[in-house]
């Protein structure tokens, strides 16, 4: 087993939220106490809802934004007390790629001064070897040399995110920690993109963080996924487990919804109601507002994250989840 790029534990992310003039500000738990770790190689899917806290968590592992509460490490460094000598080479070490590659790129520059500005600012290297390092990375990803000296409004949207993904790894960064990276792309150009993502990934042993809130995208990239619910984590484990038999309501609901990815047929479960507020989320279950299958002990009783069948779920009935699909 090799040592994790990154390991987080117990991370939180609270905000003070003002609520009126003579209100005291309320606290709004966007990230209620997260945990995982992520080899060099593999990738690590992060799904759930909008509003779930994803966005959060990458902003957080990403180093745009401290923890409230927990510890990071970025292979090996304590990535949230960090030691002066190694924050610039924290930063370097994980890149971001964004959801939209329309607003994520520089308008005025070419192509050539994108790949080029991240070298530029962190290292020492020459003009004529940034220039060569760039076009080096812009073959990697799939784009021609002609490319070069265009500007961005001159691409597909496909190529865009070549060109962010080649932005990304500039830096030779160990983690690429990828928001929602195919979502504004259409479904023919979705696979490539994926496609892309895994052979870079193979050849330069990089570690992934991919939110994302499509399970069906997930299901080609992901080695393990981590699955969100206000702020908490509900279900997580090997993506091979979670598909085959996913133990929690959330995570049942997510798969009945988008048919087909698992082979396997699955009763539609509908969701009621809206997603509660995480300014005054549930007492018990943070699911229990929406979960069909929910009791008493759910509205007063909040679930441990606890190893079961391979994966750690956050459900008192689990088990008699497990013992359904087995009969």
């Amino acid at each position: 087993m090799k040592a994790p790029v990154v390991e987080a534990k117990g991370l939180k992310q609270v905000y003070k939220i003002k609520r009126g003039l003579f209100k005291e500000p309320g606290n709004l738990q966007a990230v209620g106490g997260i945990s995982f770790a992520i080899e060099p190689g593999k990738t690590l899917a992060v799904v759930g809802e909008s509003g779930c806290g994803k966005s959060t968590l990458a902003r957080m592992v990403t180093l745009i934004e401290k923890p409230t509460e927990g510890q990071l490490t970025l292979d090996g460094i304590d990535a949230v007390n960090t030691p002066a000598n190694y924050a610039k080479d924290l930063r370097r070490m994980v890149q971001f790629v964004f959801q939209n590659p329309y607003g994520s790129l520089n308008p005025r520059k070419k192509v050539g001064t994108i790949l080029e500005e991240p070298l530029a600012i962190n290292t020492k290297l020459s003009s004529a070897e940034r220039t060569e390092r760039a076009r080096a990375m812009m073959a990697k990803v799939g784009l021609r040399p002609e490319h070069y000296g265009r500007y961005p409004h001159m691409f597909s949207g496909g190529q865009r995110q070549r060109i962010a993904i080649a932005r990304a790894l500039m830096l030779s960064p160990k983690l690429v920690v990828a928001d929602e990276p195919v979502s504004a792309l259409d479904v023919s150009i979705q696979a490539q993109v994926l496609n892309l993502l895994a052979d870079l990934q193979e050849e330069m042993g990089l570690a992934y963080l991919f939110i994302s809130h499509d399970l069906g995208v997930v299901r080609h990239i992901a080695h393990d996924v981590l699955v969100m619910y206000l702020g908490h984590a509900v279900e997580h484990g090997p993506k091979e487990k979670i598909y085959a038999r996913p133990l929690h309501p959330y995570t049942q609901a997510l798969l009945s919804s988008t048919p087909g990815i698992t082979g396997v047929k699955r009763k539609r479960i509908i969701l009621k109601g809206e997603l509660p507020s995480p300014l005054n989320p549930p007492k018990g279950c943070v699911f229990s507002t929406r979960c069909p299958y929910v009791t008493e002990r759910c509205k007063v009783e909040r679930p441990a994250l606890r190893e079961l069948d391979g994966r750690q779920v956050a459900c008192h009935y689990a088990e008699n989840f497990l013992n359904e699909e087995a009969a």
